[in-house]
């Protein structure tokens, strides 16, 4: 009980602050941030107002940032690759804001418990060096998934090429069978050769991916378009990249996840439980036959 009275005021004052932070800096009101949010995006779904309330101090918070140069340049390029819609200091704000949500809460458990009040600040950092690495997790998952189509857009374009040496026709007839990630970039490399230079639209898809192996593709596809005989390139890389699905497929086949080991061999001592039941059955039949 003595640790009521200092719990109930460090709630309210928390509140308190809270309350006067928010009209201090002038943050909208749910309403008001609802309804520009749905505008923004056309969407009926059902939004969470507390992340719609710490957006708008996030996005109060970006105006303030002043970030290194090349470290902003670095990260705007990052998050287009990544394909989210933010300014690096929008981003940052971001992190920064659902550590401190997480953070403020050490602040009445203080009172009462100084451990788990640490420990909730702790909990608050690790969220925001988790947060921060969010934008390289999608990037590397993303190029994963275009990597792992590659072997088969190779070998679409060393069968095409036999009778067929538009690029611009190769790459705009494979994206309509190809997976979203490959599919988005394909389409903006179109259309960037529709509307510019081949070679240009070709070095902007490997620079915005950032694969090695898509750099091959890329110096392949330039060759042709300069009119140079590639067919024994296109082979050894359609052979190289074969060899590389066979070895990701022998990897993804390796990492049967324990819990099936587990079940399996669960299987495997109840199969061995019948086989032990149905003989000692017989065994008994047999010796009570012969008692008899």
């Amino acid at each position: 009980m003595k640790y009521v009275i200092p719990i109930i005021t460090a709630l309210v004052a928390s509140v308190g602050l809270a309350l006067i932070l928010l009209d201090r800096f002038k943050v909208p009101s749910y309403a008001v941030s609802k309804a520009t949010h749905n505008l923004g995006k056309r969407q009926n779904k059902k939004i969470n107002p507390l992340e719609i309330w710490l957006k708008e101090i996030a996005n109060w918070l970006s105006g303030k940032l002043r970030l290194n140069e090349y470290k902003r340049m670095q990260l705007d390029a990052d998050l287009k690759t990544a394909d989210m819609d933010m300014t690096p200091e929008m981003y940052v704000a971001d992190n920064i804001i659902k550590s401190l949500f997480i953070g403020v809460f050490a602040i009445p458990v203080f009172f009462f418990n100084k451990l788990i009040a640490a420990l909730i600040v702790f909990c608050a950092v690790i969220l925001y060096f988790n947060n921060s690495k969010k934008v390289a997790n999608r990037i590397r998952n993303k190029r994963k998934m275009i990597e792992y189509e590659l072997p088969r857009l190779v070998a679409t374009i060393e069968k095409t090429l036999i009778h067929n040496r538009d690029v611009l026709g190769i790459l705009d007839n494979y994206k309509e069978g190809a997976g979203p990630e490959l599919k988005r970039e394909l389409e903006i490399t179109v259309a960037d050769m529709r509307s510019g230079n081949y070679e240009v639209a070709l070095t902007r898809l490997e620079s915005r991916v950032g694969s090695a192996m898509l750099s091959d593709v890329t110096r392949g596809l330039i060759s042709v378009i300069r009119g140079d005989e590639t067919s024994v390139y296109w082979g050894s890389l359609n052979l190289k990249f074969s060899d590389y699905q066979r070895q990701n497929l022998k990897a993804e086949a390796e990492k049967a996840p324990k819990k099936v080991r587990k079940l399996s061999m669960v299987l495997l001592i109840c199969f061995m439980l019948i086989y032990v039941a149905v003989i000692g059955q017989v065994l008994i039949s047999s010796l009570g036959g012969f008692i008899t």
